[in-house]
């Protein structure tokens, strides 16, 4: 399928159900106080920028690159809709956010994700990019749900 990713503003009728779904799938495996997921308000917020994967009309994903500092960023909202997963689609919005953030002047990606074997697919996929594991970094708590990871671009 011939994937395509742009800049999104958070407006088309697909977001918010696939917003819906990772919030959701967020809520089933981590207990509400190491949930970090944020809504779509919150992704419409200075410093946040939200991208969307299609193919042929279908929402296949989406990531948020936010700014934490002038040269550090936080990859925020990975999420790849269910009927489309193990596509790749996860893979080419990290690099995707990625290639953006270099070209944004980002020196250092960060981000954080849950430490339940749910998760495991995007450990290993963050891991491939070879992001490495961290102690918590910005407003996060060191938490036992929590991985935190990270990478020089």
């Amino acid at each position: 399928q011939d994937m395509q990713i742009r800049e999104d503003n958070l407006q088309g009728p697909q977001i918010p159900a696939l917003i819906a779904e990772h919030l959701q799938n967020m809520h089933e495996a981590s207990p509400p106080e190491s949930i970090h997921a944020l809504s779509i308000d919150n992704l419409r917020a200075p410093g946040i920028t939200f991208w969307t994967a299609w193919a042929n009309g279908d929402l296949l994903g989406c990531g948020a690159l936010k700014k934490l500092d002038a040269p550090h960023g936080e990859v925020k909202s990975m999420r790849t809709a269910r009927a489309h997963l193990r596509k790749g689609v996860a893979a080419a919005i990290l690099r995707h956010i990625m290639d953006e953030a270099k070209r944004a002047g980002f020196v250092r990606l960060s981000l954080e994700t849950g430490s339940q074997p749910a998760v495991n697919p995007a450990r290993s996929l963050d891991a491939k990019r070879v992001f490495k594991y961290l102690v918590p970094f910005d407003t996060y708590v060191d938490d036992p749900n929590s991985v935190f990871m990270t990478r020089e671009l």
